[in-house]
């Protein structure tokens, strides 16, 4: 009896070794491949000048007389916090499609209904974004909303914001309906209520973040330049915010109009103003100080609404620019080292970087949302022509066809920013 007893213990304790040996080895195997992700990035890309485009109205050409750079994107890497980068991926294909179309949804402006307007090719539809370590879910209305109850989230910024709140409201929609129960005097700000989740949503237009005078209309025809206060922030948001629980904000191409600066009321500078005898300064200047402020003013708020602030948006105009013949046909997206970011995209993400790292050193309760560059691989996800209903019709053949590659069709590439906010929230 004593005999088996011991034998027994020496086979438990053979098999504690065997287990240990393979923990250690599976650890082992774990670690070294954490060791090879941290080497993993993405190639090198150059980096050359292209049109830009803002609102649904255009900007004058930028001229940019710096050549072109080479740009290090970040690593494919696993964060410290065993999460993964949701901005380093790819797009792949998705054959569900869209959770929405322009028939189930009646929030999408005019100029973002591709498939109203007539746009033939449904390529664009059926694709992702992918992150490379993790797996991204697609968006949960019921979760969003469920996780909003009794909160107020604002979208401030450009006409870019405003489309990605018409994603945002579109895909609510398929778990309750917004009610719209504000707008401004030309619909650029906007807000809804959500009656069973006791939840608001606020769009407000604030293309320049900081006070402004715009004499330009809804067509973008202007009668005198842009007046652009450095030093004051724009009252519009800055009177609400208080009452924000959530916020995502972003500056923009606005920056590349003609437009004077001023601090203390007094003129220090203008950008793109070649009939003013006035001291050239370049939008480089004015966006930091924008951004600078801003940011500032956030962080010594007394609210402290979780705050995202969403990094410059490129465009894909080819062959030219919005006023020279360029477009965007593309129909599917483009992969790793087939595009160039364009050098003033390029300056307004490193100010915005810069700028976000500043204010976070002084305790900033923001996250960075940096759409910057899965966005860039997406040239099929634009309006093109499609920004006006069936261009290419007969009445139309004598209107001048405008294309948009900014902004992006509903539903389309921007529908995946409402996954990734969804996954830092």
């Amino acid at each position: 009896m004593k005999a088996y007893n011991s034998n027994n213990v020496i086979k438990k304790q053979f098999s504690l070794v065997v287990v240990k040996f393979a923990v250690c080895f599976l650890l082992l195997g774990l670690a070294y491949r954490l060791f090879l992700s941290n080497f993993e990035q993405f190639s090198q890309i150059e980096v050359n000048d292209i049109a830009l485009v803002s609102d649904n109205t255009l900007p004058p050409p930028v001229t940019v007389s710096e050549p072109p750079v080479t740009v290090d994107l970040p690593k494919n890497q696993t964060l410290q916090n065993g999460t993964c980068d949701l901005f380093i991926g790819d797009w792949i294909r998705d054959p569900s499609g869209p959770v929405y179309t322009n028939t189930t949804c009646d929030t999408i402006e005019f100029h973002q209904n591709c498939m109203k307007n007539g746009r033939p090719d449904i390529e664009y539809l059926y694709w992702r974004w992918n992150p490379r370590d993790c797996e991204l879910p697609r968006f949960s209305p019921k979760k969003f909303l469920n996780l909003m109850r009794n909160k107020s989230f604002a979208f401030i910024g450009d006409s870019i914001m405003r489309n990605h709140v018409q994603s945002l409201l579109c895909i609510l929609s398929q778990e309750e309906q917004g009610d719209a129960v504000y707008h401004d005097k030309q619909y650029k700000s906007r807000r809804w209520y959500f009656p069973n989740h006791n939840f608001t949503l606020s769009v407000i237009w604030s293309p320049f973040l900081a006070k402004a005078t715009v004499f330009e209309d809804d067509n973008g025809v202007s009668t005198d330049i842009t007046k652009l206060h450095l030093d004051k922030l724009d009252d519009v948001w800055t009177r609400q915010f208080d009452s924000f629980d959530y916020v995502v904000i972003a500056g923009g191409k606005w920056y590349l109009k003609s437009t004077i600066y001023y601090e203390n009321n007094t003129i220090v500078g203008c950008h793109y103003c070649p009939d003013k005898n006035i001291t050239h300064v370049g939008f480089e200047y004015a966006y930091r100080k924008a951004l600078n402020s801003t940011m500032k003013f956030i962080t010594s708020s007394k609210n402290k609404a979780l705050t995202f602030f969403r990094t410059t948006t490129p465009d894909h105009f080819e062959n030219g620019e919005w006023n020279t013949g360029g477009y965007c046909n593309r129909t599917g997206p483009f992969k790793e080292g087939e595009v160039d970011i364009g050098y003033v995209d390029e300056v307004m993400r490193k100010i915005e970087l810069e700028e976000f790292e500043r204010a976070s050193e002084l305790g900033l309760n923001m996250k960075l949302f940096d759409t910057t560059l899965l966005s860039l691989l997406r040239p099929d996800g634009h309006p093109g022509v499609y920004r006006q209903y069936q261009p290419f019709a007969r009445e139309s053949k004598n209107k001048k066809i405008q294309n948009d590659c900014l902004h992006w069709c509903l539903p389309g590439p921007i529908d995946s920013w409402n996954d990734i906010m969804l996954e830092m929230l």
